[in-house]
């Protein structure tokens, strides 16, 4: 029987979302070239939107094979007066083709333009953020509602067919041949024995034993049936692969996010810092399902609040770093139990601090917070390097887990954001 199987699955507005992709693999690098160029020309709240790429013709050709001339070939160049080897010639001028657009008018020549696509906002984001990871993430415990795990837990009697054991299946079909007729085949080897004496024993003359032979031959036979019948492969042999679904350790997480807003911070360094968390903001949304962010702002003190209230609130004041450190140890030991979470904190600040204070923030930092924290990141908005930036300088050549960077402009954000957070393996590489 022939059967047609038809798949009507909608593959969106993309008509051919396979050859999209292989495309996408093909010219990855020039994609995210295109990514970073349109990330240094955008402002920070128009980063999810998608982007024009485009690639140059030159890129598309694809390597063809041919036949070559073969033979023994003489040829005989021309030289000339005008070059020698090494020499750069020179383009044609405007007008020979090539559908850049620019150059002179001309009335020869022919080309093509350069390939141009768009991406949509999801693949511009996933390009953006593909080679991103929070450093030394690792599964802590099971949580409230766990993560199910498919297991391999031996073979069961039922089961469906692509879970079928071909090799335990035939297993069991041949022990239960053996054993069902492992009698009737040692009956059947003693009666060909008995016949083999019968005829023998007709063949001397005997009568008798000539009689005995038809009835013996008849039973030899219905023996041969009944061990026949036997079926080669029993619906009680079959045996189906079991999976079982176990709990696993689920990876929780969570953010500090302190950003410094006392009266040192103008506008122009409080819009790098919130470019740099907004950053940050969205790659832990879009990546990671279960992690918590928790927002603190601080200039003489320091205090919780929400995700508006940190990006827009205007309060300000003098500046003692320490006091957000403080409340981050508070939260910590208030909510996130480190051997349950992951516990991460990223800082930024123009460096500039109460003399006095600077001290005790490296000495926050090293004797209470790192020790509970899978990693923490300080970047400077501020080229000056001040009193706090000499400090925690102490910290990051003892801490492998503690990172800090400058970012002094708008265009600097983005290369130490990706610095800051690349994979391991990326930064292993590195």
């Amino acid at each position: 029987m022939l059967q047609q199987i038809i798949d009507r699955r909608l593959a969106g507005k993309n008509k051919s979302i396979g050859n999209r992709e292989r495309f996408m693999r093909r010219y990855k690098d020039q994609i995210k070239e295109a990514v970073r160029r349109a990330v240094d020309g955008r402002g920070i709240r128009d980063l999810e939107r998608g982007e024009e790429v485009r690639i140059p013709k030159k890129d598309l050709s694809e390597p063809v094979f041919h036949h070559g001339q073969g033979g023994m070939r003489e040829v005989v160049h021309p030289g000339n007066k005008d070059y020698i080897r090494g020499d750069r010639i020179e383009r044609p001028k405007g007008g020979q083709g090539g559908g850049s657009g620019k150059g002179q008018a001309s009335d020869q020549g022919e080309g093509e333009d350069d390939f141009t696509f768009a991406l949509s906002k999801e693949e511009f984001m996933q390009v953006f953020f593909e080679d991103l990871a929070l450093p030394h993430l690792v599964r802590t415990q099971l949580a409230e509602t766990p993560e199910w795990k498919s297991h391999r837990a031996g073979f069961t009697s039922d089961g469906t067919p692509n879970n079928l054991h071909v090799v335990r299946s035939m297993r069991g079909a041949i022990g239960r041949r053996i054993a069902i007729g492992s009698g009737s085949r040692r009956e059947l080897h003693e009666l060909q024995e008995r016949l083999v004496e019968l005829k023998r024993a007709a063949a001397a003359g005997d009568t008798t034993a000539e009689r005995e032979i038809k009835p013996l031959e008849e039973e030899i036979s219905a023996l041969r049936l009944r061990i026949e019948r036997i079926p080669f492969l029993d619906p009680i042999d079959l045996r189906f692969r079991n999976r079982v679904k176990v709990p696993v350790p689920t990876s929780k997480a969570v953010m500090f996010c302190l950003m410094d807003v006392s009266g040192s911070m103008d506008e122009a360094r409080k819009d790098l810092s919130k470019r740099f968390f907004i950053l940050l903001y969205l790659f832990l949304t879009r990546h990671y399902e279960k992690i918590d962010i928790v927002f603190i702002r601080h200039h003489t003190q320091a205090q919780e609040v929400d995700e508006e209230n940190f990006f827009h609130a205007r309060e300000t004041g003098g500046t003692v770093v320490s006091s957000a450190l403080v409340l981050m140890e508070e939260i910590i030991r208030a909510r996130y139990n480190p051997s349950e979470w992951n516990i991460y904190g990223a800082q930024a600040s123009d460096g500039d601090n109460w003399h006095h204070d600077s001290g005790r923030c490296r000495e926050l930092l090293a004797e209470k917070l790192l020790p509970l924290c899978r990693y923490f990141a300080y970047v400077q908005v501020a080229e000056e390097e001040q009193n706090l930036w000499e400090e925690y300088c102490q910290l990051a050549e003892s801490q492998p887990h503690f990172a800090m960077r400058k970012a002094t402009e708008a265009s600097q954000i983005y290369p130490v954001f990706r610095d800051l957070f690349k994979k391991e393996g990326a930064a292993a590489a590195a």
